[in-house]
């Protein structure tokens, strides 16, 4: 009942009716985080634009497709989640919010990123999982503090050559793309610790033995006949994780020659999120 009333009075824009779905909004918490997740709000109540010391904001499923000018005024944000909302476009005030660190935009309607994102100095972490980018977003290319990337379950068939100048990235976290290859430009991030590119469309994988910074490679549920070599210290998931080079490579001889049966053992159905 409570939820079935939350979603009646979200399309009510009076003050009483706002104050039902956040609360009064009078005072910064103490902490200096507000977390509105999950009230069926619609739209971001200005009230909550005033707390110019809020450090975090949580804004995460809720029916969102748009926020106030007056965001921009939370000039020490460093952390904002929108992820599970109604975005189509990411709203320009947040692109002006100059300490910005992590952003969560994860399940939404996205399907291209605004030049003023590179605006965003400061942002190491971005989350941009299960949106609809068919191109991978070149803005983030400018991002050159950023250390962390998911953009999985999109619909991204390469990575730009670009990406190489972000020498701070460390875990790339791209599967259930639609890559055919495994991305060139990441054979030259040598500093990348975390490659995840499971659940794509990729039949061979180069060595990465070079990458020594590498600790963590995902390559599970990929049509491959091959598993990448890797460095001492770094861990596989995938198949022939556990085998010896030479045991892969006569498994992956048998494997060539009845790709069908591969493809069905290690693409199956169910859901799987990183």
């Amino acid at each position: 009942m409570g939820n079935a009333m939350r979603g009646v009075v979200a399309f009510i824009p009076s003050e009483r009716c706002q104050r039902f779905l956040v609360g009064d909004l009078k005072e910064m918490p103490l902490d200096r985080t507000l977390d509105l997740s999950s009230r069926q709000l619609r739209r971001l109540p200005v009230a909550a634009c005033v707390f110019g010391e809020l450090v975090k904001l949580y804004l995460s499923d809720n029916n969102l497709s748009s926020l106030p000018a007056d965001l921009q005024g939370l000039k020490k944000l460093q952390l904002l989640a929108l992820d599970f909302n109604c975005f189509e476009e990411l709203p320009a005030a947040v692109c002006r919010l100059p300490q910005l660190s992590i952003l969560y935009l994860g399940n939404n309607r996205l399907y291209s990123l605004p030049r003023e994102l590179r605006e965003l100095k400061e942002l190491n972490t971005l989350w941009l999982e299960t949106n609809c980018f068919t191109v991978f977003p070149q803005v983030i290319c400018e991002l050159p503090n950023l250390k962390t990337l998911h953009l999985g379950y999109n619909q991204i068939q390469s990575l730009p050559r670009e990406l190489g100048v972000l020498e701070e990235l460390r875990s790339i976290w791209i599967a259930g793309n639609q890559l055919a290859a495994f991305p060139p430009v990441l054979l030259e991030m040598h500093f990348l610790a975390v490659i995840d590119v499971d659940r794509n469309q990729i039949r061979y994988f180069p060595c990465l033995s070079h990458m020594l910074g590498l600790k963590l490679v995902i390559y599970d549920h990929n049509p491959c006949v091959n598993a990448p070599v890797v460095g001492e210290g770094c861990r596989r998931v995938g198949r022939w994780a556990d085998s010896s080079d030479d045991e892969q490579e006569d498994d992956g001889s048998k494997a060539a020659g009845d790709t069908t049966v591969e493809v069905t053992e290690i693409h199956p159905e169910e859901e799987h999120n990183i």
